[in-house]
């Protein structure tokens, strides 16, 4: 028994494992009567001796512990960083998870906990809150591989009900095109101008679309590459005659490899430490805004006009399995289908609605505002 200054008295058991002696506080007299700490002190060097663990380093390890802020660390380390949902992943995590669990351990979170924030995110947000659910799933499923909880550690975001979604069914319509249209080419950012039409005549998603280069358009053949899409593959888009109309006309800017250049560092801090580095455009968001607020469709999404090339394809009389093949759908249980649609046909597809937006919209795709194509430099293709 060790007797503390404070009068605190406390059993300990010394032993040896591997060489080293050991010294291990049993439990505090009072609490623990000399007993029941003799039973525990008998027990601990047979499990040393059969098992040939250390007790006193396995409880050292579970007091010091991972948090969830170290299972964040690892996760977005080791599997995070290689999705191409990264973004969200990481916003997620620093908007709902560490706010809320960041300074506890991995295996002090319940499935009430989980169940809670869910719930919360799930007031205003619902589509977000399944999001986050599936991804604490995930990061605790990972946490039990990496053995950063005992393997036999339950899943607490498991069994969980998510939240209904429904799914969106916005697009736009013909008497919306002339005027979203109209909006598009008033916008005064002349690469998210060029963009927006790029999404009404190609379908493409928005990612895929902004990290376009230039070395992946192949003008003979009239196409577009996308060597690093969602669905996994390369996905070649077709393009139509009002889509090279447009990517003709789209100044390129010396150094920077991509259709759709952006500014490049975001900060002061990093303009001063290094030169401007080739950038794409990432936030549409803006120009977006200002656009659907124009045309009066608020309601509107930039993925729906994705949606609206889906829609339009429909009821132009194209099946779901040539519509899958234009948009490059993720659904591999159709790809024996897709192969029966030639690129041949997927190109008068969007020939022929690239042709009836322009008649439905009443003008044409432009990349500059106030300035005639004759008026700026040809670009070589």
């Amino acid at each position: 028994m060790r007797i503390f200054p404070s009068g605190k008295k406390a059993f300990l058991l010394s032993y040896r494992v591997q060489g080293r002696k050991r010294l291990m506080t049993i439990g505090t007299y009072g609490i623990l009567t000399l007993d029941q700490a003799r039973i525990q002190a008998r027990a601990l060097p047979a499990k040393v001796e059969t098992e040939n663990a250390d007790p006193l380093a396995t409880r050292q390890r579970e007091a010091q512990g991972q948090t969830i802020r170290d299972l964040c660390t690892a996760y977005m380390e080791r599997h995070g960083d290689h999705k191409k949902s990264h973004r969200d992943d990481g916003r997620r995590l620093d908007q709902h998870v560490l706010p809320a669990w960041g300074s506890l351990k991995v295996s002090a979170i319940t499935q009430a906990d989980v169940a809670a924030l869910h719930a919360k995110i799930g007031k205003t947000r619902p589509y977000e809150a399944n999001r986050t659910l599936a991804l604490l799933s995930k990061m605790f499923e990972l946490a039990r591989r990496w053995d950063l909880v005992p393997r036999d550690h339950s899943n607490p975001a498991r069994d969980i009900d998510h939240f209904k979604e429904h799914k969106r069914d916005r697009w736009i319509t013909p008497e919306e095109l002339p005027r979203l249209a109209q909006a598009i080419n008033e916008e005064p950012n002349e690469v998210a101008r060029c963009a927006l039409w790029l999404y009404l005549l190609t379908g493409a998603r928005k990612s895929e679309l902004l990290q376009a280069r230039w070395e992946h358009v192949d003008w003979n053949r009239a196409e577009l590459k996308l060597p690093d899409t969602k669905a996994g593959r390369v996905h070649y888009i077709p393009l139509s005659s009002p889509a090279l109309a447009l990517l003709r006309e789209i100044p390129r800017e010396d150094g920077n490899p991509f259709i759709l250049p952006g500014r490049g560092p975001r900060s002061k801090k990093d303009a001063s430490e290094r030169p401007p580095q080739p950038a794409h455009l990432v936030n549409i968001s803006k120009s977006w805004n200002r656009v659907r607020e124009a045309a009066g469709v608020v309601d509107v999404r930039l993925h729906d006009l994705r949606r609206t090339v889906d829609s339009w394809l429909a009821q132009s009389g194209n099946s779901l399995h040539l519509i899958g093949r234009v948009l490059n759908h993720s659904n591999q249980s159709n790809t024996a289908v897709y192969a029966r649609f030639g690129e041949d046909s997927v190109r008068v597809a969007l020939e022929q609605h690239g042709t009836r937006i322009l008649d439905v919209a009443g003008v044409t795709p432009t990349a500059n505002v106030g300035t005639s194509a004759s008026d700026r430099p040809p670009v070589d293709p």
